[in-house]
């Protein structure tokens, strides 16, 4: 694995005192928000799984995606298999506690742009 890009919240300096702020530069933009959507709802735990996703997130963007998160505690990487390394990737309590905000922004979809896929009322 390449050296992390991110290493926690121990030696991170956020850029603002702003909570929203905050938790933009961890999860603030939408590649991030897929792989946690993908990993909550769609049982995709595999690189290749994450990466067969609809909206195809090219294989360097996923990778360093998947290294934040697991660097900052809201994803747990797993070896499933040694020759060649492959890993699983599940959300820890943490990350799972981030479920509420997703709902909220599908829901703003939902009844904000035509509606879509999934109800977030169901």
């Amino acid at each position: 694995m390449p050296t992390l890009l991110y290493d926690g919240p121990k030696n991170h300096t956020f850029r603002s005192r702003c909570s929203i702020a905050r938790a933009l530069e961890i999860v603030g933009d939408k590649w991030t928000l897929l792989v946690v959507r993908d990993l909550m709802w769609h049982g995709r735990h595999t690189f290749k799984a994450l990466q067969e996703s609809e909206e195809r997130m090219p294989s360097n963007t996923l990778a360093e995606r998947l290294q934040r998160l697991t660097s900052w505690g809201l994803v747990q990487r797993t070896l499933y298999q040694e020759n060649p390394a492959r890993y699983e990737y599940h959300l820890t309590d943490e990350g799972r506690s981030f479920e509420p905000v997703l709902l909220g922004i599908m829901q703003w979809g939902h009844e904000n742009l035509e509606g879509g896929l999934f109800d977030p009322k169901i």
